[in-house]
């Protein structure tokens, strides 16, 4: 009986890996970037990944969505096995995540509602009404809502990165990937796009942050993997968890991110 238990928990868990690999080398135009990668990311888990530029962050992330191929080892995101998708599958992956890049990638030319609407038409929203209340929800979970009609130049950089969010969040994506997210902003803003995602993690959805900045770590607490020479590992039990104070503020943040 308590075998048996063990195993249907067992595999409950291994349902909940939206991420999962084993012994994947990532490369890059035939130059090894990451040897022997093991990596696991749960749903509804907030994970770090930190590193060097130019240590392999954003290969390993690339990997996650099709960009680069998986060639060696086990290799699954959200059930697909990367080693055997077809390149006509990679779109239908890529719709199930959000990705938030460092240089923002806005359309300058529409305001911040156009560039909302312009992903949800390109990916199968035909109804306005229901464009228009989905552009309306994640504005109002951004903090955005009464910059919708603002160019992205009249935006500051957080507020362009909180656009940002808000695209990658527009279809209920099971995973987000934020490729140095917080790169270009100044650390109030690096704060609160942290919280942001964060907060977002919490309702279920996988986040993982690509940085630089290690700072975050002790006060939005997640697991932590290390880019270092050519190998990825493990090291959430170094940072340690928040202490009371900082889990507190970090805790109040969020909720007022929430309330925005």
């Amino acid at each position: 009986m308590e075998e048996t238990l063990m195993a249907e928990r067992g595999r409950a868990e291994k349902d909940l890996q939206r991420i999962d690999y084993h012994h994947v080398d990532v490369a890059q135009g035939g130059q090894a970037i990451l040897r022997d990668v093991d990596f696991q990311a749960a749903k509804g888990e907030f994970i770090y990944l930190v590193g060097k530029v130019g240590s392999g962050k954003s290969s390993l992330l690339k990997t996650f969505y099709g960009e680069l191929d998986v060639r060696t080892g086990n290799a699954k995101v959200l059930g697909l096995e990367m080693t055997k998708i077809k390149r006509r599958h990679v779109p239908a992956l890529r719709k199930k995540m959000g990705i938030v890049f460092q240089d923002f990638q806005l359309l300058n030319d529409r305001n911040v509602y156009g560039n909302l609407d312009f992903v949800l038409r390109a990916t199968g929203w035909k109804k306005r009404k229901e464009r228009e209340r989905r552009i309306g929800e994640v504005l109002a979970q951004v903090g955005m809502t009464e910059k919708a009609t603002q160019m992205p130049y009249q935006l500051s950089g957080g507020e362009q990165q909180c656009v940002c969010i808000a695209r990658a969040i527009l279809n209920r994506p099971d995973i987000i990937l934020a490729d140095e997210a917080t790169g270009n902003l100044d650390h109030e803003s690096s704060r609160h796009t942290a919280a942001l995602l964060h907060a977002i993690s919490r309702s279920g959805t996988t986040v993982i942050l690509a940085t630089h900045d290690e700072s975050l770590i002790a006060e939005f607490p997640g697991a932590v993997y290390r880019c270092e020479e050519g190998r990825l590992r493990e090291c959430t039990d170094a940072y340690g968890t928040a202490n009371a104070s900082q889990a507190i503020e970090s805790q109040s943040i969020e909720e007022e991110v929430e309330k925005e």
